[in-house]
C-alpha cells in the first residue's frame, strides 16, 4: 500500500510539472513577477503585451547606458582614436578598466558600456560626444522626447543614482526597441564577449557581457543589465523568434532572470508573424514602350499578430513623379514607409516589376526642364 501511494504521489508530481512546463501561454499575474515595475512589448509596433506598474517613475541604474550608447553610435567617427578624458574616467562603480592616458575609440567605449557596464566608459563617451556631462544629459533628454519617452529624465550618462534621474518600464521599452534597430548596437549587446584594443600603449583584451540571458534564454539578443542600491536589479532584454521581436523591461526585480523568461515565454505564445503580402503602385513613364510602369515592394509586408489581432497599419509611398526609359526589372525607384499608430515600423524598397525599353530602340534623354522640375517636386513633396 505504501509503495502504491508513493507511485501515485510521484505520478501526481510528474503531471503537475508537465502542466507547468506547457503553461507558457497562461498570462502571468502581477504576483508572479518579482519586479516592482515591468513591461513586455512587441518591438516593431511598441504595443504592450503585458504590464505591471509600467508607467511608474523609478530609477533605472545602468540600463541608462542604452541611451548613452545609442547617442555615441549615432555621433559617428566610431573608430577614430583619441585619449580618454582623465577626469571623466574617475568614477565609482563598474568599469571597463580605463586609465589616465589610455587611447580609445568611441566603439571601444560602446563595448565597454554594454558588456561590463563601465561607468568610466559612459562618462568618457559623454564628454567626447557632448563636450561636458551636463550638455550630454541635455542630448539624452532631447532624444528621449523624440522617442516619446514622456516620463523619463536623465542626469547622468552611467545611471549612478540621482533623485532627478528616472524612467519607467514602458519608456525604457521604447528606448530598447529603437536601439536594437541600430546594427552596431545590436551586434555589441548580443555578444557574450568581445575583444578590443585600447590602453597606453593599446593592447588586446577581452570584455565579458554581464547579461546572463544571452546564455540562458533561446533567441535572446541583449540588451542591458543594471544595479544600484536605490534602483535594485534592473534588466532590459530583447529576444527574437520566428520573425517576432519582443522587448522586456523589469525595474527593481530581485528575480529578474526568471521574470524575463516567464514574460518572454508568454509573449512568444501569443504573438505570430503574419505575412500581409506586397503592395504595388503605378507611375507614369516617359520615352518608353509603355506610358506607365508598375512598382512593387521588394519584399512582403510582415507584422506580428498579438492575441489574434493584427494592429492597423498605414502606408506612404515615396515614388517619382515620372520615370524615364530605360528601366531594368528590379531597379529601385521608391520607398514604402509602413507605420503603426504614427510609428515607423518598416521601410521597404519599391522596385520595377518589369523592364521598360526605350521607345523605338534608341536612347532617350528627357528635356532639362522636365528633369529639374521632377527633382524639385520630389524635394518639395517628399
Amino acid at each position: 500500500m505504501k509503495r502504491l501511494c508513493a507511485v501515485l504521489s510521484a505520478a501526481a508530481v510528474m503531471i503537475s510539472c508537465a502542466a507547468d512546463i506547457g503553461s507558457t501561454d497562461i498570462k502571468p499575474q502581477a504576483g508572479d513577477i518579482s519586479a516592482k515595475a515591468a513591461v513586455l512589448m512587441e518591438a516593431s509596433t511598441g504595443k504592450v503585451i503585458w504590464g505591471k506598474c509600467e508607467n511608474q517613475k523609478l530609477p533605472m541604474a545602468s540600463t541608462t547606458k542604452i541611451m548613452t550608447t545609442i547617442l555615441t553610435l549615432e555621433s559617428g567617427g566610431l573608430d577614430t582614436e583619441f585619449t580618454a578624458d582623465s577626469d571623466a574616467i574617475r568614477v565609482e562603480g563598474s568599469s571597463m578598466g580605463l586609465r589616465e592616458g589610455d587611447i580609445v575609440s568611441k566603439r571601444d567605449l560602446c563595448i565597454g558600456m554594454l558588456l561590463p557596464s563601465g561607468n568610466d566608459a559612459a562618462n568618457c563617451a559623454a564628454v567626447k560626444v557632448g563636450g561636458t556631462a551636463e550638455k550630454f544629459a541635455d542630448m539624452m533628454n532631447a532624444k528621449a522626447s523624440q522617442l516619446g519617452m514622456t516620463s523619463t529624465h536623465f542626469v547622468t550618462p552611467s545611471g549612478l543614482h540621482d533623485d532627478a534621474h528616472y524612467s519607467t518600464a514602458a519608456d525604457m521599452g521604447l528606448l530598447a526597441s529603437y536601439a536594437i534597430k541600430n546594427p552596431d548596437f545590436r551586434e555589441i549587446c548580443s555578444s557574450k564577449s568581445m575583444k578590443l584594443t585600447f590602453g597606453d600603449p593599446p593592447f588586446d583584451r577581452w570584455l565579458t557581457n554581464t547579461n546572463k540571458l544571452l546564455s540562458r534564454y533561446e533567441g535572446c539578443i541583449g540588451v542591458k543589465t543594471g544595479f544600484t542600491d536605490e534602483a535594485g536589479r534592473c534588466l532590459v532584454s530583447a529576444a527574437e523568434r520566428d520573425g517576432v521581436m519582443l522587448v522586456c523591461v523589469t525595474l527593481n526585480a530581485p528575480d529578474d532572470w526568471n521574470d524575463h523568461a516567464k514574460l518572454l515565454d508568454y509573449g512568444f505564445s501569443v504573438t505570430e508573424c503574419t505575412d500581409l503580402g506586397g503592395k504595388q503602385y503605378t507611375v507614369s513613364a516617359v520615352g518608353g514602350t509603355s506610358d506607365s510602369i508598375t512598382l512593387v515592394t521588394e519584399r512582403n509586408v510582415t507584422l506580428p499578430e498579438i492575441n489574434g489581432t493584427v494592429p492597423e497599419l498605414t502606408y506612404a509611398a515615396a515614388v517619382p513623379q515620372r520615370v524615364y526609359a530605360p528601366v531594368r526589372k528590379g531597379e529601385r525607384l521608391g520607398t514604402l514607409t509602413v507605420k503603426c499608430g504614427g510609428r515607423v515600423i518598416d521601410e521597404i524598397p519599391l522596385i520595377s516589376a518589369d523592364d521598360l525599353a526605350v521607345k523605338g530602340g534608341s536612347s532617350y534623354e528627357p528635356p532639362l526642364v522636365s528633369r529639374v522640375t521632377d527633382v524639385l517636386k520630389e524635394l518639395l513633396f517628399k
